[in-house]
């Protein structure tokens, strides 16, 4: 949609990674209003992926607390594009390392996804991890130091998904995806 314009923003706050402002707009006919947004560099998810044997694929979840929701919530290794000039595979590659103790030999890109677009104008971009290596975890801060790692039958994600059991926007989008990729038609 194009007329649509953007006359004005204003910083609210400025916080660690997020900047919160006020942006006032017109509207095609020339109407105007006003939007609260996050502004945010983004993040990443990894959908690490294990074959144990030819065809049989597992996924590596994360178990962990979500301030927001005051719950654990089951996910995919993630984090913020927190590191200037960092490209988001390097990225992906260092939350892998930092949440799930995995090394990637390969990561390629499934997709970006818009995770609140009325609310910020952060993109997520989705990875497939493959040939992984164990390596010691680099855990930052309280809710990283107590996650739990599961690795989990790719079937079994995709049921996690289905039951509802992962409600994760960028794990629900990375395990469907992953799963399209590695067993289609299944």
């Amino acid at each position: 949609m194009s007329g649509f314009r953007r006359t004005a923003e204003r910083q609210v706050h400025q916080g660690y990674v997020w900047r919160l402002v006020t942006a006032d707009y017109e509207s095609p006919d020339g109407a105007p209003f006003t939007r609260d947004i996050v502004r945010s560099p983004g993040a990443v998810g990894v959908v690490p992926v294990l074959e144990p044997e030819p065809g049989r694929f597992e996924i590596v979840l994360v178990r962990q607390w979500r301030a927001p929701y005051e719950t654990e919530l089951w996910e995919i290794p993630a984090g913020m594009r927190d590191v200037e000039g960092e490209d988001p595979a390097e990225t992906a590659r260092r939350e892998l390392i930092e949440e799930a103790g995995y090394r990637a030999g390969s990561v390629e890109e499934l997709g970006r996804i818009y995770p609140s677009p009325g609310l910020t104008d952060a993109i997520t971009w989705i990875y497939l991890a493959t040939e992984l290596t164990p390596v010691a975890q680099d855990l930052q801060g309280p809710e990283e130091e107590h996650l739990v790692v599961e690795v989990v039958a790719l079937e079994e994600a995709v049921a996690m998904v289905d039951r509802g059991e992962i409600l994760d926007a960028k794990t629900v989008v990375g395990v469907l995806r992953a799963a399209r990729r590695l067993a289609p038609g299944r």
